[in-house]
């Protein structure tokens, strides 16, 4: 099972795992459906890149596109033309690589 597997099952439970950071918190509340937890979790951590990430992420999701654009900007990054569901993968997949 790769890392994107086990992370992608650990929703089932009902917290996520105690060794996340707040970026990959937020995008295991988002695998579960829970944008405002999802969005808490990042926005308690302005400043860090992949919170920052996270959080322009969340909001393209909601379609707030100028809020999303403000932070990509700040995580030194642009919108992706990718789809949402790649988007979530690519974040998942590189902040677990780096765990």
């Amino acid at each position: 099972m790769t890392m994107i597997d086990s992370f992608r099952k650990s929703a089932s439970a009902e917290l996520p795992p105690s060794d996340m950071g707040p970026s990959l918190q937020a995008l295991w509340w988002l695998l579960r459906g829970d944008w405002t937890r999802a969005h808490e979790c990042v926005q308690q951590h302005e400043g860090e890149p992949d919170c920052d990430r996270v959080h322009a992420h969340l909001h393209r999701q909601e379609g707030d596109l100028a809020n999303a654009g403000y932070w990509y900007r700040r995580a030194g990054t642009t919108a992706p033309t990718s789809s949402l569901e790649e988007e979530w993968e690519l974040l998942a997949t590189e902040m677990l690589a780096r765990r």
